[in-house]
């Protein structure tokens, strides 16, 4: 965990969501979100909720957000949103919350940064815990073949230190940055949709979803100027709706939206 807090001081993560593909990574989790959330007033967790981009978005919305972090610059960073109810330092595998006392729960990071299946299903448990009946989770993860996407487009596969990583990546979803650069991310566990699946299940969810966030449209050329104008924008996030549950294109993704209910 100090690692993953040391590369979050270093390289904050909610500006990630404003450059390059991190538009459509945000604008296709809200979409994904609302197909599924009741409408307000209802209480969010946002676990893993970073510096608040998510809590801050559904409180503009009339949400009551109430965020948790394991990293204390973006807990300070949180609490000065006025669309946050409260934020606070937390772990998502032992949360302080009551049983039964939100709405719907947020695991947008944590996932990803738990690297061991038992702390993942810990988590998950955690959030099925503090959920009404009838409440949602929303869980995200990191796509196992995200890497050698990304290495191929942003060139990074001529480093051979970067190709050690994919190889690892591959093997066992265990990624792990030995090489100090920062842009070749932190420990975490990059799932298979499946695996995503299968945890969520396990953890006693009735999975209604899980679907790519991006989906292939990252891959569009001149993706800036194209997601600059409104109606290429739009035909994009169209397209990338049509193939969303094709079996065949999801693991185009670079990330995973998993989409379940307490029953």
């Amino acid at each position: 965990m100090s690692e993953i807090v040391s590369h979050y001081e270093k390289i904050p993560e909610d500006p990630r969501l404003q450059i390059g593909w991190g538009p459509l990574e945000f604008a296709r989790t809200q979409e994904l979100i609302l197909r599924h959330l009741p409408p307000p007033p209802r209480e969010i967790l946002d676990v893993g909720g970073g510096a608040g981009v998510y809590s801050a978005w559904l409180g503009s919305l009339g949400y009551d957000t109430h965020l948790l972090d394991i990293v204390p610059a973006h807990v300070e960073s949180a609490r000065k949103s006025a669309g946050i109810a409260s934020a606070e330092v937390g772990d998502a595998r032992k949360l302080k919350n009551a049983d039964a006392s939100t709405d719907a729960v947020l695991l947008l990071g944590p996932l990803y940064h738990l690297t061991e299946r038992a702390d993942r299903l810990a988590a998950l448990r955690e959030a099925r815990r503090v959920l009404r009946p009838g409440g949602f989770l929303f869980a995200a993860a990191i796509n196992r073949f995200a890497s050698i996407l990304n290495g191929l487009i942003a060139g990074a596969i001529d480093d051979p230190r970067f190709v050690a990583i994919v190889e690892q990546d591959l093997k066992n979803g265990q990624h792990r940055n030995p090489t100090g650069n920062p842009e070749y991310f932190t420990t975490a566990f990059f799932h298979r949709a499946e695996e995503l699946r299968a945890e969520v299940a396990e953890s006693g969810f009735a999975v209604l979803d899980v679907a790519p966030i991006e989906g292939p449209g990252w891959l569009a050329a001149n993706f800036d100027e194209r997601w600059s104008d409104p109606l290429r924008r739009e035909e994009l996030l169209k397209l990338i709706r049509q193939v969303e549950h094709d079996p065949a294109l999801i693991a185009s993704s670079l990330h995973f939206l998993a989409t379940a209910q307490k029953s």
